[in-house]
């Protein structure tokens, strides 16, 4: 099974088992529209979570191979903000090492 189809299942039913063994221990996820880093902690608990999440549409593989995955979709927030977001994800040894999202806010 390729790493895209087991990352969705994983976050798609917030497993945080498998998203745990998906990302390596040295992960960092880039939020450049906050300045912020989050580590793996921090995303695997929002993840997991039980809480609300925004609604992702139209999600596509973009281009996959062992050392990068990346991805497209449309994510409509919970505040009524829309964005259309790039994510882009390393891969090393079959894990999760860094990912970074590009957004372009849209109009509602």
């Amino acid at each position: 099974m390729k790493f895209s189809e087991k990352w969705k299942k994983a976050f798609d039913t917030r497993d945080r088992e498998a998203l745990e063994a998906m990302i390596d221990d040295d992960f960092a996820y880039v939020r450049h529209q906050l300045g912020k880093e989050l580590t793996k902690e921090d995303i695997v608990s929002i993840w997991s979570s039980d809480g609300q999440r925004p609604e992702r549409r139209d999600y596509r593989i973009v281009y996959e191979n062992e050392d990068i995955l990346v991805t497209h979709q449309f994510i409509d927030f919970l505040s009524g903000d829309k964005e259309s977001v790039m994510v882009v994800m390393l891969l090393r040894n079959g894990k999760l090492v860094r990912m970074e999202t590009g957004a372009t806010p849209l109009k509602a």
